[in-house]
């Protein structure tokens, strides 16, 4: 193999296995550093420059980071990255006064932004200290989109979005508010230099063809719409008994939803496997805690109907069947199952609709009725037109649909400087030394062995009766302090040089994973053989030196490393050095000013 090109910055950037996997590439450890030290205000800030709504996401995201974390690989759980970020939020101090104020200087060009979600508000908060004008039009009385329509005030308090919100509406954005967009070509002929949809997935799946559904419509609700008529406050109660259909984290929030109104017997049934459900098991996990059956392997055959009114629903049983790796429900022959219900819910999934985008606007749409949209810059077939969050590439989750802002805020203020869109800025990333003198570093090495810290929760018998009392309590300040120094601080590498090497050997011996290896240099697959522990995982790359005097090379499977710095503690020649790598993604205040530092 070729010695690795540690100058690249997507070498280092892949081995801190967190920020990787996070949409918004958040430098976590980072933050869960300041954290452990107290500095919640400058943990809070990271975060909002990366995912702009650290407290709201310190209570719902869908935790892509936490599978990837380091940590799972030596123990059974992650670090608890998202609920961290929420301990900073909760004990930050005057965050505003680290934030950009306006009023800011004009440079001239108006931006409309269709829909006051989490993608929209990102491009706001990005493109505002630009100077440009930004008028933000949104059908609800106040701004972020699904975050208050979908997710219920006992996950997320009004509060707290309502702050995180008002910091980009603080900005100088003009509201539009109360007002549903009904032509984009009006809104293209009002002179605005570009368009951003951030209009979301607002469409629930119905069952419109399952026999009973006519009859049974006024207690048949579609999932979201529901959330949003309770949060909204137009609806406040529901029947004893309730159907919830489907396995998402939507048809989680419905029937916890359903419980704190009125609902005694609330079932979920799913046609899936529970293992195959798409909720998060943490959302699975509260749903049971509040005595929420999960019903598996059943397919909604009918809505029955008695007396003219809803009665409940009949189901087939199935079991799963797996031919060349795909899924297929096979009935069991068994007889059909009847449940009662007074409502049902159905939250089988949401889809796109456009009905408001005139089709002679040069936007040009896929066979599933999607914008044809640019996965780099986020720009549709009309130059002025771009899209993000759910209304890009169908539903996905907050932080992606922030990523997606930070992108096209980017492509926005590229194309209005009349500047080639995909020459996307470099991110900034800086690579510094952690020595303090030989054998101390200026960071906690010490790998704590405390297990993951469970989140305290209310009493049920408060949360149930109040669906505006949030169950989860947070991690408190001595509890999030040792939660984060269960981190691995997997952003401080170990930096290998060469000419320093005397192969003595002693980082091999003293490494507890067994993951350095010194031999001689092979092609990848058969290199990843001969390491001390073979190296399978080829999503991880290997870490490898230039030839050493014995015509070896060092190979380091960055898979299994625990950046514990011991070999770098070992070394008499100071042949390994432990550095801390820092990359953020470059936002549009950037975007003219490429420059990568190492």
């Amino acid at each position: 193999m070729k010695p690795t090109d540690i100058q690249n910055p997507e070498y280092f950037h892949k081995v801190v296995d967190c920020q990787y996997a996070c949409p918004a590439h958040t430098p976590v450890p980072e933050y869960i550093r300041l954290i452990a030290e107290g500095k919640y205000t400058e943990a809070y800030m990271i975060n909002w420059d990366s995912n702009v709504f650290p407290g709201v996401l310190g209570r719902t995201c869908d935790r892509p980071c936490e599978p990837a974390c380091r940590r799972g690989r030596v123990e059974e759980e992650p670090v608890a990255i998202c609920r961290l970020k929420r301990v900073a939020a909760d004990n930050k101090g005057d965050v505003q006064q680290h934030m950009p104020h306006g009023p800011f200087a004009s440079n001239g060009k108006k931006i409309a932004l269709i829909g006051a979600g989490p993608a929209s508000l990102t491009v706001a908060r990005d493109l505002a200290p630009l100077g440009y004008e930004i008028h933000l039009y949104d059908e609800q009385k106040k701004g972020g989109g699904f975050m208050r329509s979908q997710i219920p005030s006992f996950r997320l308090p009004e509060s707290v979005l309502d702050e995180e919100v008002n910091y980009i509406l603080d900005l100088g954005i003009q509201k539009h508010f109360n007002q549903y967009v009904s032509s984009l070509k009006e809104i293209l002929e009002m002179g605005y230099d570009a368009v951003f949809v951030g209009s979301g997935a607002p469409r629930g799946r119905d069952l419109p063809d399952l026999p009973g559904r006519q009859e049974g419509a006024a207690n048949i609700h579609i999932g979201i719409n529901w959330l949003a008529s309770v949060a909204f406050e137009h609806t406040s109660k529901i029947g004893k008994k309730v159907i919830v259909l489907g396995g998402g984290n939507t048809a989680m929030d419905c029937c916890r939803t359903s419980r704190r109104l009125g609902g005694d017997d609330v079932k979920v049934i799913v046609r899936s496997p529970f293992a195959e459900m798409k909720a998060s098991p943490w959302e699975k996990e509260d749903a049971m805690h509040e005595d929420i059956p999960i019903i598996d392997n059943h397919v909604p055959k009918s809505f029955v109907i008695k007396d003219g009114k809803l009665a409940g629903m009949t189901f087939e049983k199935v079991h799963a069947v797996y031919e060349n790796g795909k899924r297929k429900l096979v009935p069991t022959g068994d007889e059909d199952v009847f449940f009662q219900a007074d409502d049902v819910l159905v939250a089988i999934g949401q889809e796109n609709s456009f009905p408001w985008i005139e089709r002679d606007l040069g936007i040009e749409f896929d066979k599933w009725n999607m914008p044809v949209v640019d996965a780099v810059t986020y720009c549709s077939t009309n130059k002025k037109v771009f899209f993000g969050g759910d209304a890009a590439f169908g539903p996905k989750n907050v932080i992606t649909a922030v990523a997606h802002g930070h992108q096209a805020a980017i492509s926005i203020h590229l194309a209005c400087e009349g500047m080639d869109m995909m020459q996307r800025p470099a991110p900034h990333v800086n690579l510094v030394s952690q020595k303090m003198g030989i054998h101390e570093w200026s960071y906690d090495s010490t790998v704590s062995d405390d297990e993951r810290f469970v989140v305290p929760q209310a009493d049920k018998k408060v949360t149930l009766v109040n669906r505006k009392q949030e169950v989860e309590l947070g991690f408190d300040r001595l509890h999030g302090f040792k939660e984060a120094q269960r981190c691995l601080n997997c952003d401080v590498q170990t930096v290998f040089t060469e000419s320093k090497c005397i192969e003595c050997d002693a980082c091999m011996d003293i490494c507890p994973t067994s993951c350095i290896t010194f031999t001689v240099n092979e092609e990848e697959d058969q290199l990843r053989e001969h390491t001390k522990v073979p190296a399978h995982n080829k999503e991880q790359e290997l870490y490898v030196s230039d030839i050493l005097p014995t015509k070896r090379v060092m190979v380091k499977d960055e898979n299994v490393c625990l950046h514990c710095g011991l070999c770098a503690e070992r070394c008499p020649t100071s042949a390994w050095d432990m550095k801390k790598f820092f990359y953020n993604v470059t936002k549009a205040v950037n975007a003219c000013q490429q420059e990568t530092v190492m």
